[in-house]
Formats: structure tokens, sequence, C-alpha cells
């Protein structure tokens, strides 16, 4: 994040943008891709990338919760609920929450800053915390 501006680093919209374009240019299987962009404000993006225009830009301004529960109701409509079954944004939030009181203990136990941490030590907190949770 660029503190000074509060806009992304400039390599997610690269990225986006390279996914977008495999989704339009590419190989058959590359054009299945799906991709879920949002944002704290509705608009906000057409400040430093207005090539997005006509995208389906989610705004979620800045609630943890609204977050959740858009990315569980977009994977909703790509899963097979016969193969997958997805909790509800409720349920979801609330182990997010669980997990965060838990993140400190989690650390102490391993000698890590929870305020510095590089995203596999993250990932491998996450993972420690749900298989000691699990649904």
């Amino acid at each position: 994040m660029d503190e000074a501006n509060a806009l992304p680093r400039f390599n997610m919209p690269l990225e986006l943008g390279l996914d977008l374009g495999c989704k339009n240019f590419g190989v058959s299987y590359l054009k299945e891709k799906i991709c879920l962009v949002m944002d704290v404000e509705q608009y906000r993006y057409q400040r430093f990338i207005s090539d997005i225009a006509g995208q389906d830009i989610y705004a979620h301004g800045g609630d943890e919760k609204r977050v959740i529960n858009t990315v569980r109701n977009w994977l909703r409509l790509e899963m097979d609920p016969r193969l997958v079954i997805i909790p509800s944004g409720d349920k979801i939030f609330q182990r997010y929450v669980d997990f965060q009181r838990a993140l400190p203990s989690i650390c102490a136990k391993l000698k890590w800053n929870p305020k510095q941490l590089p995203f596999k030590d993250f990932s491998f907190a996450v993972a420690t915390w749900v298989s000691n949770n699990p649904l």
C-alpha cells in the first residue's frame, strides 16, 4: 500500500491486467479464468487505473465482514454445491475473529511477532489454527 495516496501497489493492477488479458486473449483453459475485483470505494480505481472501466468492482467500505461475505458469495456462485459446501459468511467471519484473537498466542508459542509476520509464517499460523479448530 502506498501510504501517501492510500493506493495499492502498482504491481496489483499489472497482475490484474495480465489475468484479464489471459481471460480475453489466452488459450481455451485461460478463457475460463474468473476474478473478483474489490476496492474500498466503488469508483476509486478511476483515479489510478481507468482502463479497468467495464469490470465489476465491488466496494467493501473497509468493512472486514462485508469483504468476507462478498468473497464467500462470489465463490459460492463458482462452486458446485454437490462438491463443496461453503459455510455462511457469518460463520466464516466468526472464525476469522476467533483466529485473530488466537494469533498472538500462536505467535508467542513460536516466538514470532504477530505484527511482523512474513506471509509464509502467517500461512503457517493459519494452518495451525485451522487444524486445531476444524469446522
